[in-house]
């Protein structure tokens, strides 16, 4: 039997950080305020656009895995906030990486997509249509956020990651998902102002304005993040005792809480760095597992847990099987050029353009 073998990792950040004390420059809050309903600390916002970052995090996992950009038969990429409608974002990191043997999609399923677009390139790597994969997550939020509105504009930040899957005889890789969504509840979280429908109604298409319902999403999330692991679980005859290691997307520390308390998982065992980023959508949780990686919270062989939910409202749970190797093969020099300014000034920056 083939399965999809994660093999490479690689990860961008925008090294422009946004405190939770930058925001109180312009809303009203406060660090404590933040920090303690979210766990935030900061977030970074980006000086390029979104097809840099993935370029940058591609090229790192191709290294890592010790590939070249003629290895990679398919590009997917997971997120919400593409540089522009058409072309898709994978098509730009196929131009950049020079990956001319990839075909090239992008899935939006919101803070799901990254898991959500493993889950196509898995499937296609385990029936045969290609033998490897880059998969992507990553998001620029910032230039969709509504500034002025406190209930969303604490919470996001931008960033991207990349793992590379090969086909191997060996069981390991994703090993089985649950996939589901709330559609009945989706305008509980949507982003308004982008889009066709808004072309020729006489609101500006980029005028932004977020519906967000925090106390519905946060049940609605934890429904069916605990949902989805105890399905995956099902699936595979596990348990949480099972579980090296849970890696959940990271929307917020209560949520993280909620989840694990939920599917009765021990803190020790969640990995949780939304205290250096935030909410970044589809990024949090590739973010997260090279992380984990580095971190060395990852080991030979660990059983991962992943769950997310996202607007739509879209959730999953994905169960990983690692492989042997948790250092990578090489290394790139490839980089995002350099930034000259603070977080809080690319925010200005972006206020003042759409105001």
């Amino acid at each position: 039997m083939t399965y999809a073998a994660i093999t490479g990792w690689g990860k961008c950040l925008p090294p422009a950080i946004l405190s939770n004390d930058d925001l109180a420059t312009f809303l009203d809050t406060d660090d404590e305020w933040i920090r303690s309903r979210t766990g935030m600390v900061e977030r970074r916002v980006s000086h390029v656009d979104l097809q840099e970052l993935a370029y940058v995090s591609a090229a790192r996992a191709l290294a890592c895995a010790g590939k070249t950009a003629e290895d990679v038969e398919l590009i997917v990429m997971g997120t919400c906030s593409a540089d522009e409608l058409v072309p898709n974002v994978a098509s730009g990191i196929q131009k950049k990486l020079g990956a001319v043997n990839a075909a090239c999609m992008d899935v939006n399923t919101a803070c799901t997509s990254f898991l959500y677009a493993l889950s196509s390139a898995n499937a296609m790597i385990r029936t045969g249509v290609v033998k490897s994969a880059l998969v992507l997550g990553g998001e620029v939020i910032s230039k969709a956020m509504e500034w002025t509105n406190r209930d969303v504009s604490v919470l996001f930040g931008d960033g991207c990651a990349a793992v590379y899957l090969e086909a191997t005889e060996n069981r390991e890789g994703l090993l089985a998902e649950s996939l589901g969504c709330f559609g009945d509840v989706r305008e509980i979280l949507a982003l308004h102002g982008h889009g066709t429908k808004y072309y020729h109604t006489g609101r500006k298409n980029g005028e932004i304005e977020w519906n967000f319902i925090g106390p519905e999403i946060f049940k609605k999330a934890v429904a069916g993040m605990a949902k989805a692991c105890a399905d995956v679980l099902a699936k595979l005859d596990m348990t949480t005792d099972d579980v090296d290691l849970v890696v959940p997307h990271q929307a917020n520390l209560r949520i993280i809480d909620a989840v694990a308390k939920r599917a009765g998982v021990e803190k020790e065992r969640v990995f949780v760095n939304v205290h250096r980023y935030g909410n970044m959508s589809a990024a949090t949780l590739p973010v997260a597992l090279v992380e984990s990686i580095e971190d060395g919270f990852m080991k030979p062989g660990s059983r991962v847990l992943a769950p997310a939910f996202g607007a739509g409202l879209t959730w999953c749970s994905h169960l990983i099987k690692w492989g042997d190797r948790v250092t990578p093969l090489g290394e790139t020099d490839i980089d995002l050029p350099p930034c000259d300014k603070t977080g809080l000034e690319l925010v200005q920056e972006i206020m003042a353009a759409s105001s």
